[in-house]
């Protein structure tokens, strides 16, 4: 009892106990398990063995009792009465298993699996009057399903009852079934050599389904048998039946190889022809290669291209009266126009095609125009041979594209060249060097520069690098291409300054492959003091640890040291590991130093106590954590990431001791 005046506190509930357990017990280490418990092997029931007719009856009252319960649970689930039946079947309950198909059916009477199922049970107990009856129930309810059709009719065959599976074809024809099944019945008459009903089917089906494709199987049919004349009527009554409208390609060229297998080359060609003039344009591809094939064996080959040739040119015409812009119908129509070898007429179409100059000033409208013009002055120069009219071409093009916004450097180096194949130089020159005062690219000086250098006139090369690098000096390859020339003619000290003026310059586009050539340069020259310089004057404006890597794998190299070649390496990689440190974010390089120093330590069977001094460097790896940022600024969570602390970075060696008693004290506080 309590005493009055007093308060019933809560029961005090012991604190639990937070901290984690010494072993952690993962999601991996779960999934891991699972998996492996799920490849252990489960030995299978063992055999039940029965002996007498009880323990028959038993386990049969306990099947039938398993299979009544699991109807009881789900019946419209067809799988319990499939296995339901087909147990019985297999018990040579014959009685029981139709009671079961019956009940089935009552459940579902469309399902097609059922009626099928049910059927092959009995076809497989050769009651056949008992498969016809189950047949007949489900083609009375499913008359659309082809799949009784095809196994009723196969029975009556495999049975021999030819005339009551010509019934049961009849009566699925009734239905108008698709083509598969019309086929399905001609093939069974001609298995039993029934040509004239084959033929009577065929006339049903054509009327049934009308296509082209039902044709033609009925003319193939006609001509295997060998019955050209049917066969070349059935083609005309497809023809006159189908009409221009519903009329394929394919009934065209079947007819008409039809004529050329008989000999009859005529009425061939006049299929073919007849099929142009009906076809439209886009279905007339097939008619007129095989049209031509044709005419190459048989006919005049110049009078049928002259007319595929002549209603090719009429329908361009017409598709660049719509649209006169079309390049790409223009170019159809001049290779046309060239192959009749007409020089006028050809001339006459090209100077209608680059009348169509493109309304808007710029270069990418340009790019399919301006090839009118190249194959203009190619036709004159290869074809026509008026070497005079090519000039006129290329200058006519040169004056028409506006240079100040953009020009073609394929233009000028093409009327360049074309000037050379004429042996005037002069004017090549002129071109060129008119080109690059209107309107200067690095194509052209490339170009300009190469004609040169093949005519071995060296100090017009030198000029025009001289233009070039004043035109753009951030092209880094120009300096190397320049320099590299000089070497070449054995003018060392000139391709020394050019390198020099090169890595001089404020702006280049790559330049640590200028680096690298100046330094290759005076490799080949043997000068490893002025190499020594370059790098030292490179790692003054970078410490990139590809360069102090380059470097120490200089001096690993270098002939000139001799028996010093692994002192002043070692000191390029303390040089660079001391460097380093005071950049940011150098970790990395840091670590791929000290990486490679140990691999040349070993490399170079450096004695133990070289070895543990690099290893002694080495950082021990730690994770940290960092904010990460999404695109817009907004905060994106945390990820991880590793870090290194070497040992003689003594603020980061002193956060590490501090994190190190930490844990030491989180230990010892677990253990007690």
């Amino acid at each position: 009892m309590e005493k009055p005046g007093t308060s019933r506190g809560p029961k005090a509930v012991p604190a639990k106990n937070k901290t984690p357990a010494p072993v952690q017990i993962t999601a991996e280490q779960l999934l891991r398990e699972a998996k492996e418990r799920q490849l252990e092997y489960v030995p299978p029931p063992p055999r039940q063995k029965i002996s007498d007719p009880e323990e028959l009856a038993a386990f049969r009252l306990k099947k039938r009792k398993e299979f009544e319960d699991n109807i009881r649970r789900n019946r419209l689930n067809l799988s319990n009465w499939i296995k339901y039946a087909q147990w019985e079947e297999s018990q040579k309950e014959i009685q029981r298993a139709r009671s079961i198909w019956e009940r089935a059916l009552d459940i579902d009477h469309r399902a097609i699996p059922l009626w099928l199922k049910y059927a092959e049970m009995e076809m497989r107990y050769k009651q056949i009057n008992h498969a016809r009856n189950i047949f007949d129930r489900a083609l009375t309810i499913l008359p659309r399903a082809n799949q009784f059709w095809y196994k009723y009719t196969y029975m009556e065959e495999m049975l021999g009852n030819i005339s009551g599976c010509r019934q049961i074809f009849e009566r699925w024809m009734k239905w108008h079934p698709d083509e598969q099944a019309w086929n399905t019945y001609i093939k069974f008459e001609l298995r039993y050599k029934e040509f004239d009903r084959a033929r009577e089917i065929f006339e049903r089906l054509v009327e049934t389904h009308p296509i082209p494709k039902n044709w033609l199987r009925y003319a193939r049919f006609e001509e295997t048998h060998g019955n050209m004349d049917a066969a070349r009527e059935i083609f005309e009554r497809a023809i006159q039946f189908l009409g221009d409208e519903y009329l394929d390609e394919k009934l065209y060229l079947a007819f008409a190889r039809f004529e050329e297998h008989q000999k009859e080359h005529d009425r061939a060609t006049a299929i073919y022809k007849y099929a142009l003039d009906k076809l439209p344009q886009e279905k007339r591809e097939d008619i007129y290669k095989a049209f031509s094939i044709h005419e190459k064996k048989y006919g005049h080959r110049g009078g049928i291209e002259a007319i595929i040739a002549n209603k090719r040119k009429i329908k361009y015409e017409e598709d660049l009266k719509e649209n006169p812009l079309d390049y790409d119908t223009w170019f159809d129509y001049l290779r046309l126009l060239e192959s009749e070898e007409d020089a006028e007429k050809i001339r006459d179409g090209y100077e209608k095609a680059i009348a169509q100059v493109p309304p808007v000033m710029e270069k990418y409208y340009w790019r399919r125009y301006i090839y009118l013009w190249i194959n203009y002055a190619l036709f004159e120069e290869l074809k026509a041979m008026d070497y005079e009219k090519t000039r006129d071409v290329f200058s006519m093009c040169t004056k028409l594209i506006p240079h100040k916004k953009f020009t073609f450097a394929k233009i000028w180096l093409m009327y360049a060249k074309f000037e050379i194949r004429q042996k005037n130089l002069s004017n090549a020159r002129k071109i060129l060097g008119q080109s690059i005062g209107m309107c200067p690219k690095d194509k052209l000086f490339k170009g300009y520069i190469e004609l040169e250098i093949e005519l071995r006139e060296f100090d017009r090369c030198r000029t025009l690098y001289e233009k070039y690098l004043e035109f753009n000096p951030q092209n880094c390859t120009t300096w190397i291409k320049y320099a590299e020339l000089e070497s070449i003619l054995g003018d060392t000290e000139r391709a020394r300054a050019i390198y020099e003026l090169a890595v001089e310059q404020p702006i280049l586009d790559m330049p640590e492959i200028v680096w690298k050539a100046f330094i290759d340069f005076e490799i080949d020259q043997e000068e490893y003091d002025k190499c020594r310089e370059l790098y030292n004057k490179l790692l003054s404006k970078t410490q990139h640890v590809k360069v102090w890597l380059s470097y120490a794998q200089f001096e690993t190299n270098n002939p000139q040291n001799g028996d010093q070649n692994i002192d002043k390496t070692r000191k390029i990689y303390r040089r660079a590991f001391d460097s380093l440190k005071n950049t940011q974010n150098s970790n990395e390089s840091r670590l791929m130093i000290l990486e490679t120093w140990k691999d040349f330590e070993i490399s170079n069977e450096s004695d133990e106590e070289k070895i543990k001094q690099v290893e002694k460097l080495m950082p021990k790896q730690i994770k940290k954590r960092r904010k990460i940022q999404a695109e817009d600024g907004t905060d994106a969570g945390w990820e991880e990431y590793i870090d290194y602390i070497f040992p003689d970075d003594q603020a980061q060696s002193s956060s590490l001791k501090l994190l190190e008693l930490a844990k030491k004290w989180k230990q010892t506080n677990q253990e007690s």
